[in-house]
């Protein structure tokens, strides 16, 4: 049960957010200003009909109203404030440090350059008191050929983002499908993360490993079906990426009760705690860990674990890193 002192702590402990899409922290309000400002027509009358759309089954229903909002995100400032948005959203919320999704695929498809997204969302990033970096997402259900020619646009402004993702439709789409874009990441010097194990089997948590080289599993939950694995990932403390209200509104926990968090801690796994596409799911990341303590037999040790996992599975300078985690300890230390 979450009482007021962990429900503080939990609000005002330092934490890094490793797992966020920006397209997904794209709230209805700015949906509608973005629209009125560059004409475009939406399917919804109102703000509070768009949100009531927000009822997902799957995965896959959850895509296809993410899609439709990305829509009006047209010109650099349209990044750059939805962006902004998102990070003073974190700050709030005490992240010291982001790892942002961006999804250049959605935008160059309808015409989009691919520098407008990358500097909008970047020059954001600048401009705010969170430290953040940026990840480049492909999106799964389209082709290796499309993600590699996504890549080498992305080439000009490698020095705005440090790594590379996989994201969209899991199911049908193992994450061998784009071993050769991975390579060529690699090759550049880019960090190398992919989502697997959300609605995917075991089997593809294993693949984005062994076939990718990923250094983090985006999600990665149905590890726990597979013991073996579980002890691989506890044995190279391979960080899981976890978010739990994104897990329950897609169903794949059917409430939070059920959510496995606890035994993945309990396995000894590096899991965080994230909000994937706050917007849409009910909750920034601070909401997170609120509705998993609350459903959970979480404590204050938990929470210390996790803030001390999210900066430990950072791609971040060692000394940093060091800082952070010890920002973290220090806060700790006072927590009566």
């Amino acid at each position: 049960m979450l009482n007021d002192e962990l429900r503080r702590i939990l609000r005002t402990m330092p934490k890094a957010e490793l797992h966020i899409h920006i397209e997904g922290s794209l709230e209805p309000e700015l949906i509608f200003e973005l629209a009125q400002r560059n004409g475009v027509s939406l399917a919804y009358p109102s703000v509070e009909a768009l949100r009531r759309a927000y009822d997902f089954s799957d995965l896959q229903s959850f895509l296809d109203i993410y899609y439709a909002g990305a829509s009006v995100l047209l010109t650099e400032q349209d990044f750059y404030d939805m962006t902004a948005a998102y990070l003073r959203r974190a700050q709030a919320d005490n992240v010291r440090h982001a790892e942002i999704f961006f999804d250049p695929q959605t935008h160059t498809a309808r015409g989009v350059p691919i520098g407008t997204v990358i500097d909008g969302i970047w020059r954001a990033c600048q401009d705010s008191p969170v430290n953040a970096s940026l990840i480049l997402c492909f999106l799964r259900h389209l082709s290796e050929e499309e993600a590699i020619a996504t890549l080498e646009e992305a080439i000009p402004y490698r020095d705005k983002f440090i790594g590379v993702g996989l994201d969209s439709s899991e199911v049908g789409h193992p994450p061998e499908k784009f071993a050769r874009v991975f390579e060529r990441a690699r090759n550049l010097g880019l960090h190398l993360v992919a989502h697997a194990g959300e609605e995917g089997p075991p089997a593809y948590i294993e693949s984005a490993l062994d076939v990718l080289n990923v250094e983090r599993i985006d999600h990665g939950v149905r590890c726990l079906d597979d013991p073996e694995l579980v002890q691989r990932l506890a044995r190279e403390q391979m960080a899981l990426t976890v978010c739990p209200l994104s897990n329950v509104k897609l169903r794949v926990f059917d409430v939070m009760g059920d959510h496995s968090l606890r035994r993945l801690l309990d396995a000894g796994l590096a899991a965080t705690v994230n909000s994937d596409d706050p917007a849409y799911f009910g909750g920034y990341v601070n909401d997170n860990y609120e509705a998993a303590f609350e459903a959970l037999p979480l404590d204050v040790s938990h929470a210390h674990q996790l803030a001390r996992n999210s900066f430990a599975a950072a791609f971040l300078e060692p000394e940093q890193k060091r800082a952070y985690l010890a920002e973290v300890d220090n806060f700790f230390r006072q927590v009566p």
